[in-house]
């Protein structure tokens, strides 16, 4: 006769074990050894959903009286992946300045180590942030060159491109995509160009708070900002009347303001916010939009990738009036 089988608590047999190789813990000791639920003390309640076990321990806190409002949880910051000063910052204004309806979404994509090595040897040089907190002193930041303020660069190619083309011109290249100003200041060193520097956060902030009203900016470009194809967004469009007279505002007379889309419908209303602007004229004879890659202007990534799809580039070139 076979011997009886032994229960799987009793010590004639392992007890079974999970997936994860741990013995799997049964009754009220289970919930004990889950994350978050307390080591010491009498077992907590558990409760069985979609067969796993949840630990229900009550928080420390004491519950509100009834009526009462709840305490605010505080929400994790982002993820700093540099000392400050060190390199660029998740936010770096914080919540010290008015917010608006932003026109862009944060990238979060890989950082290689040749960007993160650029960032961290370059940022404290070439490298800033835009905080809101003090007006930048361009003439010193460029040795007296003229200065040219560009709002998104992407993996900054066409910027350096540009920037070895008119070593004469500086280039403030505003951005919040961290690979792309890596990338930026790692072509920078590489060809030798001191005429770039590279801002950190909302170009908004940067032109209303950090940029003194009056004739500080050579010009202004603005190529294939996001489109927000979708009628809800089109409020986070850049180009809109206000940010139009703002860049105007900080612009020389004389001084370019060069865009750029290869979304068809953001073109057109990019030409009827412009061209109704009281401060700038259209610098095409006739109107209307400029040949494309105007003004020497070299094709960027997302122009060629429009381009593979079909779409159609328009770039438009307005003055500053005096």
């Amino acid at each position: 006769m076979a011997p009886p089988r032994a229960s799987p608590g009793s010590p004639g047999r392992a007890p079974p074990r999970a997936r994860s190789g741990h013995p799997l813990r049964r009754g009220r000791d289970a919930a004990r050894f889950l994350p978050g639920c307390p080591k010491a003390g009498p077992a907590p309640r558990q409760t069985r959903k979609i067969g796993r076990i949840v630990c229900d321990e009550p928080s420390a806190q004491p519950r509100p009286a009834a009526g009462a409002m709840a305490p605010a949880v505080p929400q994790p910051r982002a993820a700093t992946m540099f000392a400050p000063g060190a390199g660029p910052q998740p936010d770096p204004a914080g919540d010290r300045h008015q917010r608006r309806i932003r026109s862009f979404q944060p990238r979060r994509s890989r950082v290689t180590q040749a960007q993160r090595q650029a960032l961290e040897r370059l940022w404290p040089r070439w490298g800033i942030e835009i905080d809101g907190l003090s007006r930048l002193d361009l003439r010193a930041l460029f040795s007296g060159r003229p200065v040219v303020l560009e709002v998104g660069f992407g993996m900054g190619e066409a910027t350096a491109e540009m920037a070895a083309a008119d070593p004469d011109t500086g280039i403030l290249a505003a951005d919040v995509h961290t690979p792309g100003q890596g990338n930026l200041l790692r072509l920078a060193e590489e060809r030798g160009l001191d005429n770039v520097r590279v801002a950190n956060g909302d170009a908004v902030l940067l032109l209303r708070e950090m940029l003194a009203p009056g004739p500080a900016l050579a010009g202004v470009r603005v190529f294939f900002p996001d489109p927000w194809p979708k009628s809800r967004h089109h409020k986070r469009r850049i180009i809109q009347p206000e940010f139009v007279e703002l860049a105007a505002s900080r612009m020389a007379p004389g001084a370019l303001l060069h865009c750029a889309t290869d979304w068809e419908p953001y073109a057109e209303r990019m030409l009827e916010v412009l061209t109704a602007s009281p401060s700038l004229r259209n610098a095409v004879p006739g109107g209307g939009f400029a040949a494309a890659r105007a003004a020497g202007r070299p094709a960027t990534r997302f122009e060629r990738q429009g381009l593979a799809k079909g779409h159609v580039v328009h770039d438009l070139l307005f003055r500053r009036l005096p």
